[in-house]
């Protein structure tokens, strides 16, 4: 398929790398090939790159760039994040985490408390929102981190960070927040808020992927989660991905200067999908909070169908959509995220999410809602004559 035929709309799944992007990484591809841990000075060039990639990272965040460790992917940086509280502590083994988590803290907690640790998972309600009170009652003496999306893949949908931080401080427990989702759609700025760690990906921000960042308060006492050479000031060994890393930085650069882009285009873009969807397909509902979710996710639901071969019919139409997260695709289950928020599994297996980013365009919109109802139509057809 020809991607000038392609309408894109899984931009929560991975994004379209930024051209601006790869003429950045280029050099560190070719000419520019030193270690940057070497004395000598062509290694010491490649390492002021880092250097820049990394002041660039911290200035989309709003933290210090010496609070900036980079890392291989979001998972990475969650997993090191959690590793890290539970080894602070030997007498803190317990967690606190949502049931709508992304994989890579779902399933390391599921692996942690088979190994022992005790972990307190906390419900949401129909819209997708945690109980705060339930979330400071879950909170006890022997708690290690609270670990809590910023927001939801699946959804979109942001839950209240700063007033879960300022909870977690005040009960002198460390807390972690994957932002995957988040940086470069919202504004951040980790200096006015509580948080020790936070997780982010480079290629949801229109970068290569194999590049992530985990952020670590410099009061934050941090264990490394890979331990060799002392790379990333001692936080994170390994020879480090340098082009991918600047790669990362100028992503970040670029995202900045879109804050109001993804705040108004990509909203409008967004929501006129799915104005058009609601209006034009009779059964189709909103999954979440409409109120406070990313500018650029819509997740409905489609009495009638399934969503696996709404993807099928609609990837002969050349939409690319999805069902869930990208790290779930394939899974047998509906969705954990719509089940966590009182679902019933016919509802879940009957949603579909759009994902929109920068490079989407009107005429994009214009076509995807051309085919929706067709594909929609169809399917209930061939449901009703099963």
């Amino acid at each position: 398929m020809k991607t000038s035929e392609l309408i894109y709309l899984d931009n929560n799944a991975t994004t379209r790398v930024d051209p601006a992007v790869v003429d950045e990484m280029l050099p560190y591809l070719t000419e520019l090939y030193g270690n940057p841990s070497s004395g000598y000075r062509f290694g010491q060039q490649v390492g002021k790159a880092l250097d820049k990639a990394r002041e660039r990272v911290a200035h989309l965040i709003g933290c210090e760039p010496g609070e900036v460790i980079f890392t291989s992917c979001g998972t990475e940086s969650t997993n090191a994040a959690i590793n890290s509280a539970l080894l602070m502590d030997r007498d803190r083994q317990h967690i606190v985490t949502t049931r709508v988590e992304h994989s890579a803290t779902l399933k390391h907690c599921e692996t942690l408390a088979k190994q022992g640790h005790e972990v307190t998972w906390l419900g949401v309600d129909e819209k997708g929102q945690i109980d705060l009170h339930e979330l400071e009652k879950a909170i006890r003496p022997d708690t290690a981190i609270v670990t809590v999306m910023w927001a939801n893949n699946e959804t979109g949908v942001l839950f209240p960070i700063h007033e879960i931080a300022e909870i977690v401080r005040k009960k002198h427990v460390l807390f972690h927040t994957d932002a995957v989702q988040a940086v470069g759609k919202i504004p951040l700025n980790l200096a006015e808020s509580k948080i020790n760690f936070l997780s982010l990906s480079g290629h949801k921000l229109h970068c290569p992927k194999g590049v992530g960042v985990l952020y670590v308060n410099k009061r934050t006492k941090f264990a490394p989660y890979l331990i060799g050479g002392g790379q990333e000031n001692g936080k994170r060994a390994g020879t480090q991905n340098v082009a991918s890393i600047v790669a990362l930085g100028k992503a970040c650069e670029v995202a900045g200067h879109n804050l109001h882009h993804e705040k108004t285009v990509v909203r409008k873009l967004r929501d006129e999908f799915e104005k058009g969807v609601l209006t034009q397909i009779e059964g189709a509902h909103v999954n979440g909070d409409t109120e406070h979710r990313l500018p650029n996710t819509s997740n409905l639901a489609f009495e009638g169908i399934d969503s696996e071969g709404a993807l099928m019919l609609l990837d002969q139409n050349h939409i690319c959509c999805s069902s869930g997260s990208a790290c779930t695709t394939g899974s047998v289950h509906a969705s954990h995220v719509l089940k966590a928020m009182g679902l019933s599994d016919e509802r879940a297996r009957a949603s579909l999410r759009f994902s929109f980013s920068r490079f989407n365009t009107h005429a994009e919109v214009e076509k995807a809602l051309e085919i929706m109802p067709k594909v929609i139509g169809k399917l209930r057809r061939i449901a009703m004559a099963a």
